[in-house]
């Protein structure tokens, strides 16, 4: 840690994502960890909720107690965020909230998509998470808003084809099949997480009018059509898109197209078709880190590009992206706190 750390909370630490920001964090050289708040364990040691976290000397307080920090970070459930949005403004001068309370740019789409918006006058403050959509409008954000984890690998395999115009508002079309681990339910679950019941599932849980579709079409100009499966993984969102251009593209297009994109971004890597065992991204092989695969097949006889994307919903799909997120609107290095680079071989992530 540096002399001239910014100090930082995490409220709502005892969740699963709550627990993944303490985690980086903690191994971050410019952040200083002074507080974490959680109603439920308050007064209790960090480490009881998060056992990889036994060795982190810090102790839950009452998060109606915020303390003054430079960042404070939000991990509670959706709906919090708004209603405290001005107490977290007084308490620190950054706030990153990873809910979906700000992610969506217009209170319309909080009528359409959730049940409204209680600070509708932040959603023009507040900028998106993922720098490989809006890095430039990162540097000095006050207010930056968590991307969701189905969105974040839809986002990051199709991003390539917008931008090369291959896709877009009347352009082509897109179907997404996204997988995803039981972490996303969060540390709360309910029934359906149970291991009994989850164990050995593929499930469709949102055949349709999944809430992350509003974030590829505020972001992407987008309209997919998003079904998710709940599938036999901890940590992992898997998203396979079917796009289909108006017209033909070629192997060569594709891989321009990619590389463009992201031959520079420090966490994504392109995986498409080589050799060896992992030819195509895993959640498995991105576990724990805050690297995103994507790679790419073509079908031509169907005017098919079939895109595969690859994160952790924990990490790249949320507190990694937070914290991405917090090191360029900071001017820190992009990379700090977030070099971890998984591990093989490994178990079911």
């Amino acid at each position: 840690m540096t002399d001239d750390a910014y100090t930082a909370s995490v409220v709502g630490g005892t969740g699963f994502t709550g627990g993944e920001l303490l985690r980086i964090l903690a191994g971050h050289p410019d952040f200083e960890v002074v507080q974490a708040t959680s109603r439920s364990a308050d007064n209790m040691t960090v480490g009881r909720s998060h056992p990889n976290l036994r060795g982190l000397d810090l102790r839950f307080s009452d998060p109606d107690d915020l303390e003054s920090v430079d960042v404070l970070f939000a991990a509670t459930p959706h709906g919090v965020s708004m209603e405290r949005i001005d107490e977290f403004f007084e308490a620190a001068d950054t706030v990153v909230d990873l809910s979906a309370d700000f992610r969506l740019p217009e209170a319309d789409a909080y009528d359409e998509w959730y049940d409204g918006h209680e600070s509708p006058e932040y959603l023009e403050r507040a900028e998106y998470a993922l720098p490989e959509l809006n890095r430039e409008n990162l540097p000095g954000a006050d207010l930056i808003a968590g991307g969701g984890c189905n969105a974040t690998a839809t986002i990051l395999g199709l991003k390539p084809l917008v931008d090369a115009g291959a896709l877009g508002p009347d352009v082509g079309e897109v179907v997404v099949d996204v997988k995803v681990g039981s972490s996303e339910g969060g540390a709360g679950g309910g029934a359906a997480s149970s291991h009994p019941e989850r164990s050995g599932v593929v499930r469709p849980y949102a055949p349709t009018g999944h809430r992350h579709e509003a974030e590829i079409e505020a972001y992407l100009g987008l309209s997919v059509s998003f079904t998710v499966h709940a599938v036999d993984m901890v940590r992992g969102a898997s998203a396979t898109c079917h796009a289909f251009p108006d017209e033909p593209v070629s192997k060569g297009d594709l891989w321009g197209a990619y590389r463009d994109a992201y031959a520079d971004e420090p966490f994504m890597r392109i995986v498409s078709g080589g050799g060896g065992v992992y030819r195509y991204p895993e959640p498995k092989s991105v576990a724990g880190t805050n690297h995103g695969e994507v790679g790419f097949e073509l079908d031509p006889g169907n005017r098919r590009v079939v895109v595969f994307s690859a994160i952790d919903n924990m990490t790249k799909g949320s507190a990694g992206q937070a914290v991405h997120a917090a090191n360029v609107a900071l001017g820190l290095p992009e990379t700090a706190g977030l070099e971890f680079d998984g591990l093989h071989p490994v178990g079911s992530p």
